[in-house]
């Protein structure tokens, strides 16, 4: 089955949504943050570590996995639900953020994208159809269009022209869709231009995609003003009955600011990468545990947290496993970066049932803010 979404109550003071994703692996509730499994694994955590975490969707990378270990592998395998062994619903990019990153403006063109392989130097094109083709045989739950992701920077004149070839591609892309259990979701850009945003809206949404996604928000260089701007320009454009996914955010203040302004899903690599680097999300701020004042603290990441490494490692011990570079260490650390983000999910989601979105992120930002740089 293709993925429905179903809204259930709008916070009376905001545009935050409660809702349900139904999906090929069961209902989840959203607001909800995604996971990221790059190379089709949650980097430093099992499958059964990231279920654990109470995850939903998860991401996988269109781009690397087309590349390693190539997309007919992975079809041969059952699928990357078989290949990777995760029974829960998974959502693949198209590649268009990284190839666009190893890409040069003169190299895109209407039939599609030439770039380097960041792997070995090898010449690569891809187009809509091939990015489309890509994901049907990864069987993922969820696929994206593939769209050109322009930086901040970028004018109005080239930002117009770039959102009228991704449409193209989008409406591309749709023909050649084959998979009757895979939704496909469109893709709004525009940077922070309003009629810009305005018109990639409803024009994407003409072509009747399963789900919309605000892209181009992530992007090196971006104000949080024209973030929550591109939010604000987009939302207004896009049905009620259908999910709503902001893409590449996973900052805590960032993930409320996108409900309070309509989102329903966010992904981003923010809590493994920062976890790697010995960081850890806390309700009082982010803390890095190399900081010699954890050194004799035998209290829990977070007091009050569920997760596996609160309930039975202290920041000592976890401190002493990233200062001699012990891999278990960031292993905690992300398993504790990852619930933290999906708890505050759950607690939004509460907090729209019962109509306190907005007192909700006053509290949250009065205790977050308070760690200070650790």
């Amino acid at each position: 089955m293709k993925i429905k979404y179903h809204l259930e109550h709008v916070d009376k003071s905001t545009l935050g949504r409660l809702g349900k994703i139904e999906t090929n692996y069961g209902t989840y509730d959203t607001p909800m943050f995604m996971p990221v499994g790059t190379r089709a694994s949650v980097k430093m955590l099992s499958p059964e570590e990231v279920k654990e975490a109470k995850s939903g969707i998860i991401l996988a990378n269109t781009y690397h996995l087309w590349l390693r270990p190539g997309e007919d592998l992975i079809e041969k395998a059952g699928g990357l639900h078989q290949f990777m062994n995760y029974d829960g619903p998974i959502l693949t990019d198209s590649g268009g953020f990284q190839v666009f990153s190893l890409a040069r403006p003169k190299d895109i063109e209407e039939e599609g994208v030439h770039f380097k392989s960041h792997i070995d130097g090898a010449k690569l094109f891809l187009t809509p159809e091939k990015s489309i083709q890509i994901q049907n045989q990864l069987d993922s739950d969820i696929a994206m269009s593939f769209d050109e992701c322009p930086p901040a920077s970028a004018s109005y004149e080239y930002m117009k022209n770039s959102i009228e070839r991704t449409l193209r591609w989008a409406e591309r892309g749709k023909k050649v869709h084959q998979n009757p259990r895979q939704a496909l979701f469109g893709i709004v850009q525009g940077g922070a231009y309003e009629d810009l945003r305005r018109f990639s809206a409803t024009e994407t949404v003409k072509l009747d995609f399963d789900g919309y996604s605000i892209g181009g928000v992530a992007n090196d260089g971006e104000s949080k003003e024209d973030m929550y701007k591109a939010i604000e320009y987009s939302i207004p454009y896009l049905p009620e009955d259908k999910v709503r996914y902001l893409m590449g955010i996973g900052e805590p203040v960032d993930i409320i600011e996108g409900v309070i302004r309509g989102v329903d899903i966010f992904d981003c690599v923010l809590p493994t990468r920062i976890a790697r680097h010995g960081n850890a999300f806390t309700r009082r701020g982010k803390i890095n545990l190399k900081n010699a004042k954890w050194k004799e603290d035998f209290t829990p990441v977070e007091e009050g947290c569920d997760c596996y490494a609160c309930k039975h490692y202290t920041k000592a011990y976890i401190r002493h496993l990233i200062t001699v570079d012990e891999s278990f260490g960031a292993r905690l650390l992300s398993i504790h970066n990852i619930r933290f983000l999906i708890r505050l999910t759950e607690e939004i989601r509460e907090a729209i049932k019962e109509d306190r979105l907005l007192s909700y992120r006053e509290e949250f930002l009065k205790e977050y803010t308070k760690e200070g740089k650790n």
